[in-house]
């Protein structure tokens, strides 16, 4: 069976461990150090991160304090999302601010760290921080989920190309 076919199409686990806080866990068919490489490579972060739209990567900063900017393009609008890196330890773990141009000052603070759990498979896990209750419920109640979903599926897909 090649690898391609064993990939298997799967949909992230997304819980709200307190009030504040959304968690995604998701396994990715693809060894930590290529998962970290999509994540941190301008090149493949346009071909994934945007479920499919196209991505502009405008910066890609990954080192303290580095700055990062991204414009996705759907349906004849453009959205534009940056934030900032406060930490970052390849291939394990990076801590980033996130906000959207559509609400300046909304800023979410995600911790994303990479594990490598065998058989060239890893698990990723996203904890974003969110100011308030009603910050973290929009952003649940947005659709995030499914856009989220889209993106990891369209990374399975250039994991198992470039694998």
């Amino acid at each position: 069976m090649s690898k391609s076919s064993q990939q298997t199409s799967r949909d992230a686990v997304v819980t709200q461990p307190s009030d504040r806080e959304i968690r995604t866990e998701r396994i990715f068919d693809a060894p930590r150090e290529r998962v970290w490489k999509a994540m941190t490579d301008p090149k493949q972060v346009a071909q994934w991160w945007g479920r499919g739209n196209k991505l502009v990567v405008e910066r890609l900063e990954v080192e303290r304090g580095g700055h990062w900017r991204f414009v996705e393009h759907a349906e004849g609008d453009a959205h534009g999302f940056e934030g900032r890196f406060r930490e970052v330890t390849p291939p394990e773990r990076m801590v980033q601010t996130f906000e959207w141009d559509g609400m300046p000052g909304y800023v979410i603070l995600i911790t994303t760290t990479l594990e490598d759990v065998g058989n060239g498979r890893t698990k990723l896990v996203a904890t974003s921080l969110f100011y308030t209750t009603e910050e973290r419920d929009g952003m649940a109640s947005s659709g995030m989920e499914g856009g989220l979903n889209e993106s990891y599926r369209a990374l399975d897909a250039l994991l198992a190309r470039e694998a």
